[in-house]
């Protein structure tokens, strides 16, 4: 069968979405995904081959999610509409990877638990955020808390906010996680010099700070587990 015939003339078991409803969703490959997703082709081109294109260029799900909407631009067949809807898609499966927060309690046990738990939401940003997780009595995670504006380098401003919210949450433990755009955890001595900060106000207030993490890309580093807290 030549790749220019309309998908719509393909055998019933080689359309993706007859092969997804008979075999199930896990069956297909990554194209077929983003195929169905696209859902028609363009001039001489069916769905299969444009997704086929963007996945030559990103080569996984994960690279799309962290490029930017510019770089996909010149992509032949990819209308705004499209993109929005493999965005969107994208965004969907991110969320779901933090779906643990929503409906129980996590317990956290030690930094491993917080990097598996928030490893999806930040590892590949391009930008620095923190996430604010408060702790129960028994160490178990029941919200958090994303503060995208201020870094480690306007400590006194974004050590108050974090402590407005803990506070706000009644609650009795926290643990501040932020990233690395570049990838390396290694902390900075403005990390250190936060950490200190953040440490001193939890005492002041009576709110225990378990621990500082910094995550990179598959990797993290745990104030904590290096006895600095």
């Amino acid at each position: 069968m030549s790749d220019k015939t309309p998908i719509k003339r393909w055998p019933e078991d080689e359309k993706p979405r007859e092969k997804l409803l008979k075999y199930g969703e896990h069956k297909l490959t990554d194209t077929e995904l983003l195929a169905i997703l696209i859902r028609t082709g363009s001039k001489g081109e069916t769905a299969v081959d444009i997704a086929r294109r963007i996945m030559q260029r990103f080569s996984s799900f994960r690279n799309m999610s962290h490029t930017s909407i510019h770089k996909w631009k010149d992509i032949k067949g990819l209308g705004s509409a499209k993109l929005c809807q493999i965005k969107a898609a994208i965004e969907i499966g991110r969320r779901f990877g933090e779906e643990e927060l929503k409906g129980q309690k996590v317990k956290i046990s030690g930094p491993e638990d917080v990097f598996f738990l928030l490893l999806p939401r930040m590892r590949d940003l391009k930008k620095e955020i923190f996430i604010l997780l408060h702790l129960d009595s028994k160490n178990r995670v029941f919200d958090k808390t994303e503060i995208e504006e201020g870094t480690v380098n306007q400590a006194n401003p974004i050590v108050r906010e974090i402590f407005q919210k803990a506070m706000e949450n009644f609650s009795v433990s926290i643990i501040c996680v932020h990233n690395h755009p570049s990838g390396d955890p290694t902390p900075s001595r403005e990390d250190i010099d936060f950490t200190k900060t953040l440490v001193k106000a939890g005492e002041l207030l009576n709110i225990k700070v378990v621990d500082h993490i910094i995550i990179g890309d598959n990797t993290y580093y745990s104030f904590a587990r290096t006895g600095f807290m």
